[in-house]
């Protein structure tokens, strides 16, 4: 069930808010309680001949069958990995090695993209931009300009985990299929948020994990096109059809099908909330923290992400201040936190680096509430304003 959203829940000021979601996601109670089932019932190891082997493979499958059909695969395109970090990872380990060549990406990938290529690197590649415009999105018009006789693998990041900006890919995958390069997806933010058809996208290889989207940590999967064999990443025995060795951790997988199947399942409910209130907190931002900028905000976004810049407040020490007034939140990526360059996603969209150091990533899921958001939005303005005027001071 969704979280109650009734104006009457009682007062949440003593309370922290969670609006770090596409960082990971809370576990639903559902979906635990499946992998308390399967933690019993599928213990054995699934590739055994015995009957308790054989429980634990049909679980296996019944979960790759139901993932798949959801994502519009067939069940033989789905490898199992231990998240989409991993699964990135393998598709461009297993797109580039022994190759010379060219990758081609932008310069706002994920962390995970952005190191896998540079690992590939080391081996001969190198990697070439494509531009985005000041919304994030693909410059279409550029995209026949790129090196493609040299091309080896095209990666982009489907739904942007930092501006939430939602790519269109019909041009590009058709200039990949005519000119023969694998495109990658990295999906790890869309799926479980946002309709995702494999067939439709044309990619080659699409990437997403489980926590994303209410399922566990340490499970997530690869799509990879039917006929298309690479290299394994990780060798050993003879798992996912002999592309990923090691044992299948069939509690954490079901659980990220049951996850994907709740999506599903409330697919229109959840949306239509999480859009509601990613847009009361957008609006009442920059309305009451004026003057403040949306990253993205005429392109088509995930409806649950908010990035934002307060100008004049330093990104850094503005969430210092949240986390003591209890608001959960980031500057972006948290696989690239602790960085203090300006966020490669934002500067690639020709956002000022100032403006890059005072943005946030705000981050909802389908268990906010109305009273919390409107919550934040006091904590966050109050935080604002607070910190303008002592700047003011310092510099009067």
């Amino acid at each position: 069930m969704l979280a109650d959203v009734a104006h009457g829940e009682s007062a949440l000021s003593a309370r922290p808010i969670y609006l770090d979601n596409n960082a990971t996601t809370p576990l639903d109670a559902r979906v635990l309680e499946r992998m308390n089932e399967c933690f019993l019932a599928a213990f054995a190891n699934p590739g055994s001949a015995h009957s308790f082997g054989r429980a634990a493979r049909q679980i296996l499958e019944d979960s790759r069958e139901s993932i798949a059909d959801i994502l519009k695969a067939d069940a033989s395109e789905l490898i199992f990995t231990s998240g989409g970090t991993e699964s990135i990872n393998m598709a461009v380990h297993g797109f580039t090695a022994g190759r010379k060549g060219l990758i081609a990406c932008t310069d706002g990938e994920h962390p995970a993209t952005l190191e896998a290529c540079a690992n590939a690197a080391f081996a001969g590649m190198e990697r070439v931009s494509i531009p985005v415009d000041s919304e994030g999105r693909l410059k279409t018009e550029a995209l026949s300009g790129l090196p493609w006789k040299d091309l080896r693998l095209v990666c982009l990041i489907l739904a942007h985990n930092e501006t939430g900006v939602i790519q269109d890919v019909t041009v590009l995958s058709r200039l990949c299929q005519q000119h023969g390069v694998p495109l990658l997806l990295d999906a790890v933010q869309a799926v479980g948020k946002m309709t995702v058809d494999f067939q439709a996208t044309g990619a080659a290889a699409l990437a997403f994990g489980a926590h994303k989207f209410h399922g566990p940590r340490g499970t997530g999967g690869l799509l990879l096109r039917r006929g298309i064999k690479l290299p394994p990443l990780l060798v050993g025995g003879h798992q996912e059809s002999g592309r990923r060795a090691g044992t299948e951790a069939v509690p954490l997988i079901a659980g990220m099908a049951r996850a994907l199947e709740l999506w599903r399942d409330e697919a229109t409910e959840r949306s239509g909330a999480m859009r509601s209130l990613r847009d009361q907190l957008q609006d009442a931002l920059l309305q009451q923290c004026a003057p403040a900028v949306v990253h993205g905000f005429h392109a088509d976004r995930l409806i649950n992400t908010l990035s934002i810049a307060f100008p004049g407040v330093p990104g850094e020490a503005l969430l210092v201040n949240l986390h003591l007034a209890g608001v959960a939140c980031s500057l972006g990526s948290t696989c690239a936190s602790g960085s203090m360059e300006p966020a490669k996603a934002l500067l690639a969209m020709g956002v000022g680096p100032e403006i890059c150091k005072s943005s946030v990533r705000f981050s909802i899921s389908c268990q906010n509430t109305i009273i919390e958001i409107e919550d934040a939005v006091q904590r966050i303005s109050t935080v604002v304003t607070r910190m303008r005027n002592e700047c003011a001071a310092r510099k009067s």
